[in-house]
This record gives C-alpha cells, structure tokens and sequence, in this order.
C-alpha cells in the first residue's frame, strides 16, 4: 500500500483507538443492554420525564458504538479497495479507496472531537439567547437573522428548538429572544458561541444603499437538570409580571402572564412569555436563573468570567468574536481560530459545524491565535 494510503490508515485508527478508550467500549455495551431491558418496560412511560432521559442515553449509546462499528467496517472495505487497485493496476479502484479513507479520516476526527464533549454540563440541552445592539432597526434585523440561523443548525442537527421569551423590534427583527435547543450535547456544541457577532452588508433599510455594520450579541449557558444542585434564595430576586408581546393569541396579549425575574446580587435578568400560564412561565423562569447562576458558576471555575463578560456587556466594534460580510465581498471570520468561510448564504442557513469544530478544538488545546478582523 502506497504511503499517503498507509498514513490515513494509521489516523483512522488512532482516532478509533481514541473514541474506544474515552467511550469504554465493553461499559458502555453493558449499559446500552441495561437501556435496551428497560426501554421495553411498559412501566417506564408512567414518568414521561425520566423515560426521555433514558431514550436519549439509549440514542446516544447505540450512535457512538454503531459509528465505531461503522468506521471499522468501512476502513477494511477502503483498504482492499486500495490494495486490489495496486495489485491489478486499476488506478480508478485505488483511488476510490484512497477517497473512502479520506471521508473516514474527517468522520473519525469529527467523532474524537464529539467524544471530547465531557464537561460537567456538555450533554445538556441549552438555553441561547440573542441581543441585538445599539443600531436600531439593523441590529434588531441582524438578531433576528441569527436567532434564524441557530435555529436552522439545530434543525440540521434534528434537534427541538422551543422559543422561551421573544420581544419584537420596533420596525423589524426583534430586539432579543431566547430558545431552547434540546438535543444530546446541545450545550457542548453551542457553548462557544457566546459573544458579540458583526454584519457588513448594504443595508435594505436605507433608501441610498449605502453599507451598514451591525453588531448583535448571544448567551449561551446549560438548562441545569436534576444532577446539577443550585441553590437560590428567593429573598435575593425581584419577580415582575407583565404583559407579553408578539405573537400568542388574545389571551397572552391581554393578561400578565410573563413574567421576569431579576437577582439581585449578580443583576442576572431571565423572562419567559412561552406558556399562557403565569405559573408555567414562572417555573421556567426560576430554572433559566438556576441555570445562568450554573452559568456564572462554571465560568468562574474556569477563570474566564472577565473576557467573557467583557465580550458579552459591550455589543460593538472591538468585541466581535466573528464577521459577516455580505458586502463588498462574501465572507465569514471567526477572530478566535481564524477559520473561514466564502459562503455566508451557507453559515446563515445553519452550516455553523466548521465554526463550532475549530472553536472547540482551540478550547481544547488552549492554543491562542491572533486573527485581524476583514473590513
């Protein structure tokens, strides 16, 4: 086997040798059998909370051991491609199986960086929310055009998405919203996304085509579950209640069902208007604050709650962590890893894993990289 063929080959398998330790491969079987038993018990759907709990292990058991599986079966069939194309000169054969060992190399790194997804909270679903800036009608647009664009990555990713508190800009867009993104390790993909976002484009709003810079911000921060203890003292929060807005019905227009919470001592504000209920809508307020106080907590574990503060109070020039130009050229810049794309159309549309795999893999290996924003 020739030498580009023999180096693939050698990655493929210390990254299967990687995901086997990390994963436990014999643990894990035995627990996907223990899922298996108990999936089949009528009983479990007596509470429908705990038996998603358990599908979604299940799911995520049987995708990490089947794309081993996976990954070894493709990775014999790609080397006797290769080696039958050298033995009967079939140029065309040997290089379809250099192309399959390719393709294997890139699943293979994917998962190694997926199965490095293991902090505390990682395999959380998370809470993310947008801000537009200072700019009015552009900034509310540009937040609305991000809210869209983690909604299409999570579609993508078939992931649940449900809106918790949306409040409309005055002409367009929306001045902030917050979702839900509900799907295995949610919060591990998503959590590098904190920070402000910049747009570049000629702006629809201005009669003189003239270009526009837009600045936006999003939170990114973990729905705590039961595993995860937060205390709060309710003495330290300022509960209010208030008519909710946008879309819902007369009902929801026309009754105190929103309700905010404020705590004190942080100055950390959550709202939720989902539910015609006051009370749903305060229950899941108390567990979005549990969640930012989580949040804060795990920021301060890892000595990052300066720069990222700083990222998040300030939305303009000069705390960007990515650029979005449409104009007079098309390009996306993430100014953490400097990965970035020509397509913005794409980026937009929900194609955000080339961002999300280079974000995580610098965390990872704590590398920093100086990278000057585009114009």
């Amino acid at each position: 086997m020739r030498a580009e063929a023999e180096q693939l080959v050698e990655t493929i398998k210390q990254s299967v040798g990687l995901l086997r330790r990390h994963l436990d491969v014999e643990s894990s079987t035995r627990r996907l059998a223990e899922l298996n038993a108990r999936s089949e018990d009528p009983s479990l759907w007596n509470d429908p909370e705990s038996a998603q709990k358990v599908m979604r292990e299940r799911t995520m058991l049987e995708d990490r051991l089947g794309s081993l599986a996976k990954i070894d079966r493709e990775l014999d069939d790609a080397r006797t491609l290769v080696e039958l194309g050298e033995m009967e000169g079939d140029a065309a054969t040997e290089a379809e199986g250099i192309a399959a060992l390719k393709a294997l190399k890139a699943e293979g790194e994917r998962r190694q960086l997926e199965a490095l997804l293991s902090g505390e909270a990682d395999a959380n679903d998370t809470y993310l929310e947008v801000h537009s800036g200072a700019g009015g009608t552009e900034s509310a647009d540009w937040a609305r055009m991000l809210l869209r664009m983690y909604v299409r990555w999570a579609e993508r990713r078939k992931f649940d998405v449900e809106v918790i508190e949306e409040t409309a800009g005055d002409e367009a867009g929306i001045k902030s919203a917050t979702i839900v993104v509900k799907g295995h390790n949610a919060h591990g993909w998503l959590k590098t996304e904190s920070g402000v976002h910049r747009l570049v484009r000629i702006s629809p709003y201005d009669s003189n085509a003239r270009r526009h810079t837009s600045f936006a911000s999003v939170w990114v921060y973990p729905v705590v579950d039961d595993r995860i203890q937060i205390e709060v003292n309710e003495g330290d929060c300022r509960i209010d209640t208030y008519r909710a807005s946008g879309a819902g019905g007369q009902h929801v227009n026309k009754t105190e069902s929103a309700v905010r919470i404020t705590h004190i001592p942080t100055g950390i504000v959550v709202a939720c208007q989902s539910e015609r209920s006051q009370h749903k809508n305060r229950a899941t307020a108390w567990n979005m604050l549990r969640a930012r106080l989580y949040e804060r907590e795990l920021e301060m574990r890892e000595a990052k709650a300066t720069a990222d503060a700083a990222s998040k109070t300030d939305v303009s020039w000069g705390h960007q962590i990515r650029s979005y130009v449409l104009q007079p050229y098309q390009m996306v810049k993430d100014l953490r890893t400097g990965h970035v794309s020509s397509s913005p159309s794409d980026v937009l549309d929900g194609d955000l894993d080339p961002f999300l795999e280079a974000s995580l893999a610098q965390r990872l290996s704590g590398r920093t990289v100086v990278v000057e924003d585009v114009e």
